[in-house]
């Protein structure tokens, strides 16, 4: 994830998104333990990654240094495995369908698809290398934010490689939202995909003014209590952190590195603008939602105001589908909102990492952006430059 505050967004062709520019402790203890847990482990192993067999190793890069036609020939007829989060239906639909048709028919590659989230993906190709394994299972592998970061302390990706891809040439690598991930520069050994902003969606119907700093937002929760929350999940921390950076003073503290003091200070003040909020949140705070599935259920039926998402084309999305009502609207407050871009990489041991190469060309090539940006297949913002593209 790259944590970029920005009010620059790209309104969605649909009317839906106006766009401008404490948690149950189970699960709290339970996520505490595991990133803890995962943390020591990758500790523990990154002094034996550069073990890594050197044959292995040699073959690895070779498919890197080879001209593009080369690698297009090697990668014809051949089968490509993806690991990707397969949480939404739309995702999977695109991917299962036209991703896979369009493969097929351009390169007669077959698709496969691993259904693989963040810890789970690192604990896998932690695993491989304990075992000792040189060749791996997954070619290609959907990332960012702190799994690309624990991958790249375990040394789990092969690159750099975005300089063998045509379609690169389309991708603005001075944006650092694109060129940093996490803190840490990508530096070709993940290419960018997907882009989205963080959103507030609230029901024009019902709050025609939404509130847009946070004062405003404290005194619209004490009009309306019981009619405002956020989930506990990824959604939820998001919006968190959005608030931490806004209540911190100083947003571009936390693009160098965090100290103690920067820390403590800034989540302070996030802890006691929620406890001063707990009174007015739906249930008075004593519970959340678990996801934000389940806020958009809580705001299409009436409980709430109130819902967020990751990705601003999510508001067209959900309601083209039913999910939201038609007077959901997205919007960015005055302070802004985080930026995210994800990834596509290639394991170190990828069986067939002509084929990964050729698939990941393709999903940043602009039909592919282009499709996947169109609201009723997905939504997801595409990361390709408009000023580089040529006019067609």
């Amino acid at each position: 994830m790259t944590n970029c505050v920005s009010r620059m967004q790209v309104a969605p062709p649909f009317h839906h998104s106006r766009t401008k520019p404490g948690r149950p402790p189970s699960r709290r203890d339970w996520c505490r333990s595991t990133t803890a847990a995962l943390i020591g482990l990758t500790a523990l192993l990154t002094g034996c990654s550069e073990t890594r067999d050197a044959d292995a190793a040699s073959a690895d890069s070779d498919a890197f240094q080879q001209p593009w036609s080369e690698i297009v020939r090697a990668a014809t007829g051949t089968a490509v495995r993806m690991a990707m989060w397969d949480g939404d239906p739309a995702i999977n639909r695109w991917m299962q369908g036209w991703v896979s048709t369009e493969i097929r028919r351009l390169h007669g590659m077959q698709l496969e698809f691993s259904g693989l989230r963040g810890p789970e993906l690192v604990a896998r190709l932690l695993a491989e290398r304990q075992a000792g394994r040189t060749r791996g299972d997954l070619d290609v592998v959907w990332i960012n934010g702190e799994t690309f970061y624990q991958l790249r302390r375990i040394s789990a990706l092969q690159g750099p490689f975005t300089q063998q891809l045509p379609n690169q040439q389309w991708i603005d690598w001075n944006d650092p939202c694109i060129s940093t991930d996490f803190q840490q520069p990508v530096e070709g050994y993940e290419c960018p995909w997907g882009s989205v902003q963080f959103t507030w969606i609230h029901h024009s119907a019902r709050v025609p003014q939404p509130p847009q700093t946070l004062q405003q937002l404290r005194v619209w929760m004490e009009q309306h209590p019981g009619r405002f929350t956020w989930d506990v999940s990824f959604t939820g921390m998001t919006f968190l952190k959005s608030l931490l950076l806004e209540l911190s003073g100083d947003k571009q503290a936390f693009t160098r590195p965090l100290t103690e003091s920067l820390w403590a200070d800034a989540s302070a003040k996030l802890w006691k603008w929620i406890r001063d909020v707990r009174p007015w949140l739906w249930r008075e705070g004593q519970t959340f939602p678990e996801d934000v599935s389940q806020l958009h259920g809580l705001f299409s039926s009436g409980e709430v105001d109130f819902t967020m998402s990751a990705n601003d084309g999510e508001v067209d999305n959900k309601v083209l589908q039913g999910v939201l009502p038609d007077a959901a609207r997205g919007y960015v407050p005055e302070f802004g909102s985080i930026r995210n871009s994800h990834y596509l990489g290639i394991p170190v041991g990828a069986p067939n990492a002509p084929g990964a190469l050729v698939l990941i060309n393709f999903l940043i090539s602009p039909a592919a952006q282009l499709q996947k940006a169109r609201p009723e297949v997905w939504g997801d913002g595409p990361v390709l430059a408009t000023q580089k593209l040529p006019q067609d």
